[in-house]
């Protein structure tokens, strides 16, 4: 089975539509799927459900698909860095789904492990688990949170073997993993593609099976979310 795609364009052809949910791999700008975010913005889907650790910044990653307007919901854990995305919320244009970064995580890996459900004792007593099925454990109170099983998963890794064996870049590694099993479509953007086997299996982060889909981009921008400089005497 091929599973390389000539541009990340060719990769989305077919798969993305208006209306899905998608997870997007990334931490602030760590380890985000530039080109494919690119290309997901160029094929003019609207009204999506994107789940992601944040929404980028203005003008970059996430932050396009909001410029765009073709995001109608986010389902995020932090969202500070975006003043489109604040003036949208505020101005009741964005829906938003606040989510505890750990669970967000766990949502994710739960519905990559097929488990539509769990307990957790995180966001009991506050806006988080409003609406949501409360249940005590031995004394304690926990709240109910579904699983996530978005219908594409966008994600960025750094070296990929022809049949989808993952290497992630140190912390870069993040969200990906857990957003690309998830997904009932996986599409890996990689900086590096070698042949079938190159890869140690010891290198290998995440396994072929939940890749269906790899796109090279060996000169990613890597934008610097915050550049913060000290000053020094006599420098």
């Amino acid at each position: 089975m091929n599973k390389m795609y000539p541009s990340a364009a060719d990769a989305l052809q077919g798969i993305v539509a208006d209306g899905q949910l998608l997870a997007v791999g990334g931490f602030g700008l760590c380890g985000i799927p530039e080109a494919l975010i690119d290309a997901l913005r160029d094929s003019g889907v609207k009204n999506l459900t994107v789940i992601s650790n944040n929404a980028g910044v203005d003008g970059f990653g996430l932050g396009k698909l909001l410029e765009t307007r073709q995001i109608k919901r986010m389902i995020s854990s932090y969202v500070g860095e975006n003043k489109e995305f604040e003036r949208q919320y505020l101005a009741g244009e964005l829906e938003l789904e606040f989510t505890p970064q750990g669970t967000l995580a766990e949502k994710l890996r739960a519905g990559g492990a097929g488990i539509p459900a769990f307990f957790t004792k995180t966001g009991v007593g506050t806006v988080v688990a409003d609406g949501k099925e409360l249940r005590e454990f031995d004394g304690e109170t926990y709240v109910m949170e579904r699983s996530l099983v978005p219908e594409v998963a966008l994600i960025k890794a750094d070296v990929a073997d022809k049949s989808g064996n993952l290497r992630f870049r140190y912390t870069a590694r993040n969200f990906n993993p857990a957003a690309a099993m998830a997904g009932k479509i996986c599409v890996v953007e990689v900086e590096k593609i070698v042949e079938t086997g190159d890869l140690h299996p010891d290198d290998v982060h995440l396994p072929g099976i939940y890749v269906h889909r790899i796109v090279h981009n060996p000169n990613p921008e890597k934008r610097i979310e915050k550049r913060t400089i000290t000053d020094k005497a006599g420098v």
